[in-house]
């Protein structure tokens, strides 16, 4: 954990005792939108790839997820750790390929 316990709360959230990254907040609120948008699609595109037993389609759907959570900030290098410019780029560069 960050020694910098203040900004624990923006860096991560806690659901049923488990850590979860949060979004980056310096993103702007449209590509915020976006992007967890189109997070919503892969996830939904993950549970029906499940249901018909596609395979290539689920890796699919899973590598989308993962674009979209990289993009937000939530997995891969942490958004505190990175300047704005990179910040704002990853999230850009994310959007251009799930669009």
């Amino acid at each position: 954990m960050s020694e910098n316990r203040d900004n624990d709360d923006e860096r991560w959230l806690i659901v049923k005792g488990r850590r979860w990254r949060r979004t980056d907040p310096a993103l702007e609120p449209s590509v915020i939108e976006e992007l967890k948008s189109r997070l919503g699609a892969a996830r939904n595109a993950v549970k029906q790839a499940k249901k018909r037993g596609d395979g290539k389609d689920l890796a699919e759907a899973r590598r989308r997820v993962d674009v979209a959570k990289h993009g937000l900030g939530e997995r891969g290098e942490y958004w505190w750790e990175m300047s704005l410019e990179d910040r704002r780029r990853r999230a850009e560069t994310a959007l251009n390929e799930l669009r």
